[in-house]
């Protein structure tokens, strides 16, 4: 049996210029982090003397006997992509919940992929998984997905990646001094909205808006910048960086009807009339995870506004995808 463990993310600025449609015109950047929750596999190749080839256990259980059967896209496209001749069980299990704006589905299928591989006795490099899971997911499922879920899946990290218009990405690791990334962890409250969405659905109303939307995604992408400089200028006061995020939450409106709604912002409000300093919506938008930045000094009173809520806390994550069980006679 092999279990792999692969990170969820958490991205800051930039989302929407990771996709494709943008990026391969205009290039693309994104700053975010992979953090300490994450999704786990366990996969075996399955005995022969069961009345099924293969099993594969998410919030469903999946019976089946042929790949084609399989109902899980990750699943049957991965395991079609890699030629898989022998029956498999896949067992998943998750610190957060899908739809959630966390990445889920790009850490599921890079796990996969980084596990699968190691069942056959090969290691892979990040960049391979980043660029399988991403081949994966857009051209196999044909997935309205950017690429920047599967690349802080695979590397881990608080990074600035950037996309050029030849396809390439790049992984810079933000470097600064230890204390400064645990001053920033300290100013970061991650609270659960409550509200799932199908991200695929948002993103796609995102990806036919891009020509009527390069302004907006062109301010966004700058705002990488900015906060780049916030973050690895010690001089500069944290604050800052919550403020940018106001203004990236701002732009991301503007990208889609379906980003935002009465119950997010009000969310919103409670928060900054609390003591935050500014804040977004993880992920595609219209529900999941909300992200806020609240000095240290004024947490207390932002927890207790948010006493209806599920707050959860977190680390930065620094590992990306990893086989954390390799027991494998085969």
């Amino acid at each position: 049996m092999i279990i792999s463990r692969t990170p969820h993310r958490i991205s800051f600025f930039g989302g929407g210029t990771d996709y494709p449609d943008y990026y391969l015109k205009h290039g693309g950047k994104v700053l975010g982090t992979a953090i300490d929750k994450y999704c786990y596999l366990s996969v075996r190749k399955l005995p022969p003397y069961f009345n099924h080839r293969h099993r594969i256990v998410y919030s469903k259980m999946e019976n089946v006997n042929t790949i084609d059967e399989i109902v899980h896209p990750a699943v049957r496209e991965t395991l079609k992509y890699l030629n898989v001749n022998y029956g498999v069980s896949v067992h998943h299990d998750g610190d957060i919940p899908a739809r959630s704006g966390m990445g889920s589905s790009s850490s599921f299928t890079v796990g996969l992929l980084n596990t699968m591989y190691a069942l056959e006795g090969k290691r892979v490099s990040k960049e391979e998984l980043t660029k399988e899971a991403i081949c994966v997911e857009q051209e196999l499922i044909k997935e309205n997905v950017g690429s920047q879920d599967q690349t802080f899946a695979a590397h881990g990290g608080f990074n600035l990646i950037e996309f050029s218009v030849s396809g390439e990405i790049s992984v810079i690791p933000v470097i600064v001094k230890p204390e400064r990334l645990k001053d920033m962890e300290k100013c970061l409250i991650l609270v659960f909205t409550g509200l799932s969405r199908v991200a695929s659905v948002i993103a796609g109303d995102k990806i036919k808006n891009i020509p009527n939307n390069t302004d907006y995604l062109s301010q966004m992408k700058n705002l990488v910048d900015d906060a780049y400089k916030v973050i690895t200028s010690p001089n500069k006061n944290l604050c800052e960086f919550g403020e940018l995020l106001n203004e990236t939450w701002r732009l991301k409106q503007e990208l889609s009807n379906e980003v935002s709604n009465s119950q997010i912002e009000e969310l919103y409000d409670i928060v900054l009339k609390s003591g935050g300093v500014g804040g977004k919506l993880c992920g595609a938008g219209g529900g999941g995870f909300m992200l806020f930045f609240v000095e240290p000094e004024n947490k207390a009173k932002v927890i207790k506004a948010l006493k209806n809520y599920l707050l959860v806390p977190f680390n930065f994550d620094f590992v990306g995808s990893k086989i954390i069980v390799y027991n494998n006679p085969n």
